[in-house]
């Protein structure tokens, strides 16, 4: 089974997106990453993770309330509590600890994401990322081409932080001293999407896997040139994970005048054809037409 047909299975929404963060692509490439790549699902447990999800799709009242606590509110914090729910009731792995944080001489250090016995009992340590980046420029792409709506965030730097600071934070002695009995294999869980300019087809650099997951970005002037009778519906930011279908309803609730944005804004396409349901064609965001300029100064932002 494909992955989108792995996801589009299940009802339940927090279900979908528990499916989408294990079986999606990875966004690095295990060749190039700089480090182990976490593996949530093997090969010879995916049956059983399929099997397990199906019953929770039939009863998802515990998972609810795990994730959808007012105080999730941020992106990464709902994806740090599906696999939290994951890696404690799933078939394939034992979680040890989440969200440990590292502390020396009273200032904070970092925090460790995940600990957990892997069905083979090794000690893994993770760090999630989940990132949606827009790729800007032309010709050969590097990690810094790849810039966060909000041009706050920006894929190299993140690399960077995740190889250099938190991968080893299990490794350090201050670690050590708080009981977790190691030592841990250190690796990467990023996950997202990237999102490239509408009919750019760039050289990928090599950190990047070759089967990401992909959308496109536009200027608000493109967009409205090029729509004609497309439906289209923003993606609130909490549902950015697995695909989404709406009803008629729920679509009406998430219109917008693309003239007004003064910020990238993530939305959707989607098929009408099936009478009162929704079906999600395409991703996409849909930028100011100043944004690109901007995004361009800060993806060759020399950073020290």
């Amino acid at each position: 089974m494909s992955f989108a047909g792995a996801v589009a299975r299940f009802n339940d929404a927090a279900v979908r997106d528990l499916a989408w963060l294990l079986f999606s692509p990875d966004l690095l490439s295990a060749s190039h990453a700089g480090a182990p790549l976490a593996c949530p699902v093997e090969s010879d447990k995916r049956a059983a993770v399929s099997g397990w999800l199906e019953a929770l799709d039939d009863n998802p009242e515990a998972l609810h309330a795990l994730v959808r606590k007012p105080s999730l509110r941020r992106l990464g914090l709902y994806a740090e509590a599906l696999l939290e729910y994951f890696l404690t009731h799933g078939p394939n792995a034992r979680l040890i600890a989440a969200n440990v944080p590292l502390r020396a001489a009273g200032q904070t250090l970092g925090e460790v994401d995940f600990l957990l016995h892997n069905a083979r009992r090794e000690r893994l340590h993770w760090e999630l990322a989940v990132k949606f980046y827009l790729h800007i420029g032309e010709g050969a792409a590097a990690l810094s081409d790849y810039v966060g709506p909000n041009l706050q965030d920006r894929f190299d730097l993140k690399h960077d932080r995740l190889l250099h600071h938190q991968l080893g934070l299990s490794a350090r002695d201050e670690f050590a001293s708080l009981g977790f009995e190691g030592p841990w294999r250190a690796e990467l869980f990023v996950k997202g999407r990237l999102f490239y300019r509408q009919g750019a087809a760039p050289t990928l650099p090599p950190e990047l896997a070759d089967d990401h997951l992909r959308g496109w970005w536009m200027t608000v002037s493109e967009w409205q040139e090029s729509k004609g009778d497309e439906a289209f519906a923003v993606v609130p930011r909490l549902a950015w994970l697995a695909e989404r279908s709406l009803s008629n309803e729920e679509a009406g609730t998430l219109t917008f005048d693309a003239g007004a944005l003064t910020s990238p804004t993530m939305v959707a396409n989607y098929d009408r054809s099936a009478g009162d349901i929704w079906r999600e064609r395409s991703r996409g965001f849909i930028v100011p037409d100043e944004w690109p300029e901007r995004a361009l100064r800060y993806a060759r932002l020399t950073t020290t």
